[in-house]
């Protein structure tokens, strides 16, 4: 989508172009199937509500950057936001050299999203990679969220609230992530733990 022009429609008329109304549906679509507030997305986004509220009517042409925020949001591209990309494939592959599914990459940590990034899911899945003595703290996500860890190499500490577990290679933990939480590597060598997210 390339739209750059503001909304040529009057008040209360839907716009005409096809862009605004196929962007307008999968907003709606998405943001109830998240459970989410027109002010939680905004807040995740970067876009005001009433932005979002116009959008979601149809009322506005919203340049590429607004539209990528949205998409992020979301954790989608824009062409995934647009577009349903479903193929008669019945195998979807990530691949290992895929820089889209990078959700973090820098000197302390590398966040690779490993399950596909359009898909509309209860269950997120991630591998994780964290350089010795670095931290990846979270704040609360939704209520009733829970993570699995799984650690492959090195040493974790996880706390959840005031709850703190240690993890070696091979071990597993699962927890409450609607609480403070946080993963640290406590041993001397870099981290791998891959890490399942679920949302009720």
């Amino acid at each position: 989508m390339t739209a750059t022009s503001p909304p040529t429609s009057r008040p209360g008329e839907r716009s005409g172009d096809l862009g605004s109304q196929v962007l307008s549906g999968r907003v709606i679509e998405l943001r109830k199937k998240r459970g989410l507030t027109l002010d939680q997305l905004a807040a995740a986004s970067g876009v005001s509500r009433s932005m979002l509220s116009q959008i979601e009517r149809g009322r506005a042409n919203p340049t590429l950057a607004v539209t990528l925020r949205i998409a992020q949001a979301f954790g989608l591209s824009i062409g995934e936001l647009v577009d349903q990309p479903w193929t008669a494939s019945r195998i979807e592959v990530v691949r290992s050299d895929d820089a889209n599914q990078l959700f973090r990459d820098d000197r302390e940590c590398r966040i690779r999203t490993l399950s596909p990034l359009h898909m509309e899911k209860s269950v997120e899945f991630y591998e994780i990679r964290l350089s010795p003595g670095a931290r990846l703290p979270s704040a609360p996500h939704f209520e009733g969220t829970r993570e699995l860890l799984t650690v492959t190499q090195g040493r974790a500490r996880i706390q959840a609230g005031d709850n703190v577990s240690l993890l070696g290679p091979g071990d597993s933990a699962h927890y409450h992530a609607d609480l403070d939480h946080t993963i640290e590597n406590s041993g001397d060598q870099e981290l791998v733990c891959f890490l399942v997210v679920t949302y009720q």
